[in-house]
């Protein structure tokens, strides 16, 4: 008997009027948590919704066959972008089987846990932070009908207390070695396009925007050398892998660290390829070119602004000048160079941005890919917490930042029209601000829309362009 249901609602999927785009991507997170749940004896039913065949993935109907014959606890992991539409699609599973236990996790509940709880009734527990260690806890207590009180890393409804809990966080995992690869066999390799790999855990540094090293409380750790290019041996084995994609921001974390890791891939003599993320204040010209003489074919920079006013304010952690002199030695030594820009700080001025664009088309000129994106106003981030006034958020059907297009709407270009078969989940999302204010923005008439004319003026969001969202909202493509 199958003692828990765990589905991936993690997808890349871009709606344009003749045409759908999708990325399949191993969806690294959800498998760790099954390869550990059955280390500890549980009978896991592993679904990833990104291999579903139908016509329309949103349609609720189709959630619901997805699931037919799950387990009597089902775990929904989703990210922030489709937070709204895996609520809602937990709704209707709940309707259809009430006695069923619904977990949510992921990163999409991240800050908003309580208020999830408290509006959407029918999600009955949603797991914090890393499920190793929580998971096999809540799912024997649940089995045996046991309190859960006393498991950290939980937020739930307590009906005998009438009242919302919140457990402790879960003690992070330090030693991320001692962590199973993910459950590879619960999956066909063969299926997917991209193959991450994850080199951390957590970043240290405090950007005001990021909703990533909030996750982990900016803390950071990663795993051996050896343990990493182990994994990577592995699915070069057995699925033929030759072109890897390190996901976490912090893999270039230090000089000893690249230089050994170089190393010891050089002497294994895989020839693979790699694509990673890069910080213009922790690489030099000697790092970059022994990453490139050893597989790397692209690095990721987030410059973010071309005004150390605004890089300042941000806590960015470099200058315009210092991503100025690393850009132009990284375009000569990588095949291709990412340089994405944030735009639509609401302190940001027009001239703080005109330095931005001046940047941006150097950079270009140079030879790099630039990937502009809207500022998402995530609830975990620093700017959202501190630097805005809840009061000023403002939703636009036709304007959605990268990082939260869903799926459900058509593309054209940074613009959205959203078909009326699935108004429905525009209107939700826009009910709800405090859970969902990554959709929304501050000063549209004043701060977004002038900032997105100047952009196309300069040949940015222009008509369908050659690079798609799916890589403008920080998603590796699998694609050379």
């Amino acid at each position: 008997m199958t003692d828990f249901t765990l589905i991936n609602l993690n997808l890349l999927y871009l709606r344009y009027y003749d045409s759908v785009e999708k990325e399949l991507h191993v969806p690294l997170g959800p498998l760790y948590l099954v390869k550990e749940l059955e280390e500890h004896g549980f009978i896991v039913d592993f679904r990833d919704y990104q291999l579903n065949n139908y016509n329309d993935p949103f349609e609720t109907d189709n959630i619901l066959d997805f699931l037919k014959d799950s387990a009597d606890i089902v775990g929904f992991s989703c990210m922030a972008n489709l937070l709204p539409f895996t609520i809602l699609a937990i709704k209707k599973f709940k309707e259809k089987y009430p006695d069923k236990t619904v977990l949510l996790g992921g990163v999409g509940p991240k800050a908003v846990e309580k208020k999830i709880i408290k509006e959407f009734p029918w999600i009955d527990i949603i797991v914090r932070g890393e499920a190793e260690n929580t998971l096999p806890l809540l799912l024997k207590a649940l089995i045996d009908k046991k309190p859960i009180d006393n498991i950290n890393g939980l937020t739930f409804y307590n009906k005998e207390k009438n009242t919302i809990i919140k457990t402790p966080d879960m003690e992070r995992i330090k030693d991320l070695d001692s962590i199973k690869f993910p459950a590879f066999d619960k999956v066909d390799l063969k299926k997917y396009e991209g193959y991450g790999i994850m080199s951390s855990r957590g970043c240290p540094y405090p950007c005001t925007f990021c909703s990533v090293a909030p996750i982990w409380n900016n803390k950071a750790y990663s795993r051996s050398c050896e343990n990493i290019i182990k994994e990577m041996k592995l699915l070069h084995d057995e699925a033929g892998v030759n072109l890897f994609l390190f996901q976490d921001e912090f893999f270039v974390s230090g000089k000893e660290k690249l230089q050994t890791f170089c190393s010891q891939l050089k002497k294994t003599g895989l020839k693979i390829m790699w694509k990673a993320f890069g910080r213009v204040n922790l690489v030099d010209e000697e790092d970059m070119k022994l990453m490139a003489d050893n597989g790397c074919i692209e690095l990721r920079f987030g410059i973010e602004s071309g005004s150390d006013k605004i890089l300042q304010l941000i806590k960015k952690g470099f200058t315009s000048e210092e991503a100025v002199e690393i850009i132009a030695k990284s375009v000569k030594i990588f095949p291709r160079t990412d340089a994405f820009f944030m735009w639509g700080f609401p302190f940001e001025t027009i001239e703080d941005f005109y330095q931005s664009i001046f940047q941006m088309v150097s950079f270009r000129m140079l030879g790099a890919r630039i990937l502009p994106s809207l500022l998402s106003l995530l609830p975990q981030t620093e700017i959202y917490e501190k630097g805005i006034n809840k009061k000023d958020l403002q939703f636009c059907h036709e304007l959605i930042p990268e990082y939260m297009i869903t799926g459900h709407e058509f593309c054209h270009s940074i613009n959205v029209s959203v078909p009326q078969k699935h108004k429905s989940i525009f209107e939700f999302i826009s009910q709800y601000p405090e859970i969902f204010p990554g959709f929304f923005h501050i000063d549209l008439e004043n701060n977004i829309y002038p900032k997105l004319e100047i952009l196309q003026q300069f040949g940015f969001y222009l008509a369908k362009r050659e690079l798609q969202a799916t890589d403008s909202c920080g998603a590796h493509s699998p694609k050379m």
